[in-house]
């Protein structure tokens, strides 16, 4: 079974927005088991649209196409269907009425270029927008059945998963659904990966994937949805041969993290130097972490002045410490001040402090350092909540020197 989508749109052709349908929609797709084979972007250009839509009706036996389906001029999709099926563009009183009835309803009058939007090839179906009023429809062009679907990605996902996969079900019952899991990974590249990954042997049906966004790796293996004993073991092989730069299974890692806080019941506070502010800003993107954390300090270079940095692990310590003490919390997690490539970690919580200064080894842009030594310093509290070894081994980093501080040490 051979399935395309066509975006349309010169927004989308040239770069303008990043076409998040489309990755969308592949994800979905293949973990239903309706995999795509081919994907393409066409402008609006009546020709073009043309074109491609015949071009994909003669290879694929089903073409979801994405966009084009508005009240202005250069939305052009329902009559490039029509072009292509060599039919005519009619009203479809049942769709005017309902943007009608959703106008009135909002006690406002329907803008009259809206009328587009209820004509359409005469030999199509109409596909229901239950939130918007561009209503989707299918058809079939030469051997190939369409989707139309509208651009807008919320009315789009929702026309997807309510109507156009179980359609698709029913027209293919016996397509085998497939699972993704996930393992989330911080502190090796994609190669490294690879070469721990080379000697497993996967059972029939399943596949590895990548998806690099810095400064994690996930590794994604799709099985089928059926066999989860069968997954779970692979699973399990895979996080053994991974498991020190596993941050977390199925979830990302601020989730997790926000998971064990919550279900611990520890409070943490932050202060940085080196990660200006980015360390705090993204722990508390995720609400477990944000309803556990008390003050989040940066320290700017006049802030710091107090602070000897001659020993940056020694620093490092008085300022988790400080932190902690005076926020009042369970835990305390800094960064200290960046010197060169250089940086410092460390975590203090009631049983001592743990501390680490590392070398970048490469030249980061400021937002990049800013993420790698925040994931740094969050897999440190990471390790703390699983009762891990608390220094890992990263990629990116290069570990200077490690110490840990015992309570009875700690003045």
């Amino acid at each position: 079974m051979k399935i395309a989508m066509l975006s349309t749109g010169e927004e989308v052709l040239h770069g303008d927005i990043v076409d998040t349908n489309a990755a969308w929609l592949s994800s979905v797709m293949y973990e239903q088991g309706f995999a795509l084979t081919k994907r393409s972007t066409v402008g609006d250009q009546m020709n073009a649209l043309v074109e491609e839509l015949l071009m994909l009706s003669f290879n694929n036996d089903v073409v979801i196409v994405n966009g084009g389906l508005g009240p202005t001029t250069d939305d052009m999709s329902a009559a490039a269907a029509a072009k292509a099926a060599e039919c005519k563009i009619v009203l479809f009183k049942a769709w005017l009425t309902r943007m009608e009835e959703m106008y009135r309803e909002r006690n406002r009058p329907m803008p009259d270029s809206n009328l587009k939007q209820a004509m359409l090839p005469e030999i199509a179906e109409i596909v229901d927008n239950p939130i918007g009023t561009a209503c989707g429809f299918k058809m079939h062009i030469n051997d190939a059945l369409f989707y139309f679907t509208p651009g807008v990605p919320r009315e789009f996902k929702v026309m997807v998963e309510t109507q156009i996969l179980p359609d698709l079900k029913d027209q293919w019952p016996n397509n085998e659904a497939y699972q993704c899991s996930r393992l989330y990974t911080f502190g090796l590249s994609e190669s490294g990966i690879s070469d721990k990954l080379d000697a497993l042997k996967l059972p029939q049906g399943y596949e590895l994937g990548y998806r690099s966004s810095l400064p994690f790796i996930e590794v994604k293996l799709f099985g089928p949805k059926d066999a989860l004993d069968e997954r779970v073991k692979v699973m399990q092989l895979i996080y053994k041969l991974l498991e020190s730069n596993v941050v977390s299974v199925d979830e990302p890692m601020l989730e997790h993290i926000g998971h064990m806080l919550k279900e611990k019941d520890l409070t943490l506070a932050t202060a940085e130097q080196s990660s200006y502010g980015y360390l705090t800003s993204w722990l508390q993107s995720e609400q477990n972490i944000a309803e556990q954390s008390g003050h989040g300090w940066v320290l700017s270079a006049k802030g710091s002045e107090t602070i000897d940095h001659s020993n940056p692990l020694a620093a490092a310590f008085a300022l988790a410490g400080a932190t902690r003490e005076k926020c009042a919390t369970d835990l305390a997690l800094v960064t200290g001040k960046l010197n060169g490539k250089q940086f410092s970690v460390a975590l203090s919580a009631h049983g001592g402090e743990w501390g680490m200064v590392l070398e970048l080894n490469r030249e980061y842009a400021r937002q990049e350092a800013n993420k790698v030594i925040s994931t740094v310093a969050a897999d440190v509290l990471r390790r703390y909540l699983e009762k891990k070894p608390m220094f890992g081994d990263y990629f990116s980093v290069t570990k200077v020197k490690e110490m840990f501080v015992p309570s009875s040490l700690v003045k």
